[in-house]
């Protein structure tokens, strides 16, 4: 166990595996445990540094009132404490919102930016969603949070599946660090307020894009919206896939995210 005094919140980070620094954001309610699928793959080829954001899992709980860009100041705090100068950046979902906010402030320290699921912009619509959805969550149990973050995030042939739907919501309610309700409330207000899509036209750094055509929860138009916004960008749609798709179709992301930087070494060097 490892943790780092970081902008001032105390986050719990891991590292695995040696060579280039990997670092990977994860998603709104996700700590450490949502890369289980990934580690094998990631750190068969990079350092790769996983962590749990300000208000989930072992990192510190933290007043109201923060956004994206904090979170980002929190990771980039956190590679500053690992001595990482540069890195190769994966954000899924609401982090791939951060991984925006930290290439925009630090870009000469993203090697390649890799964003998955994930959104450039909201609006009144996305502050509508959180106020909403986050009254919810303060009035329903864990149980039916649990269930309803899994609707959100897998597929229809998922469910064809009642073995994997019962291990993956047994793992999800039996994980020793839940995040509390009014915690999950805080990340979605932050979330509600990002907004790069303005500024994502400065980033010149290899950028790789990945959208899940099925996805329910951020629509595959918000990916192809990301990639049209940065130059050069790489955009990969998976045929049928769901918001987990970095879980559901894991083989397939973690050859997608390796691929990008292996082209993008090849093509430097050539």
């Amino acid at each position: 166990m490892a943790f780092a005094e970081a902008n001032g919140q105390r986050l719990y980070y891991e590292t695995h595996g040696e060579g280039e620094p990997l670092l990977c954001v994860a998603g709104i309610s996700c700590d450490t445990l949502v890369w289980i699928p990934q580690l094998q793959a990631l750190s068969a080829e990079h350092r790769t540094v996983i962590f749990d954001n300000r208000d989930v899992g072992q990192s510190s709980m933290s007043d109201p009132g923060y956004d994206i860009a904090d979170m980002a100041r929190d990771a980039l705090a956190l590679a500053d404490e690992l001595e990482l100068e540069s890195f190769h950046l994966l954000g899924v979902s609401m982090g791939g919102a951060i991984a925006q906010e930290m290439a925009l402030q630090a870009p000469g320290r993203v090697r390649t930016l890799t964003l998955a699921v994930t959104f450039a912009t909201g609006g009144a619509y996305s502050r509508k969603v959180a106020d909403v959805w986050g009254a919810r969550v303060m009035q329903i149990s864990r149980e039916q949070h649990v269930d309803e973050l899994m609707l959100l995030n897998h597929s229809e042939e998922f469910y064809e599946n009642p073995d994997m739907v019962e291990f993956i919501r047994t793992a999800a309610l039996q994980n020793p660090h839940p995040q509390p309700p009014e915690a999950f409330g805080r990340q979605l207000a932050a979330c509600s307020h990002h907004d790069t899509l303005d500024r994502l036209g400065t980033l010149t750094m290899p950028t790789h894009v990945i959208g899940g055509e099925r996805d329910i929860l951020l629509p595959v138009w918000k990916s192809r919206e990301i990639a049209a916004a940065i130059p050069g960008a790489k955009l990969d749609v998976f045929a049928g896939a769901p918001h987990g798709l970095s879980l559901e179709r894991a083989e397939e992301f973690n050859a997608a995210v390796l691929g990008f930087i292996r082209e993008t070494a090849a093509a430097r060097a050539a």
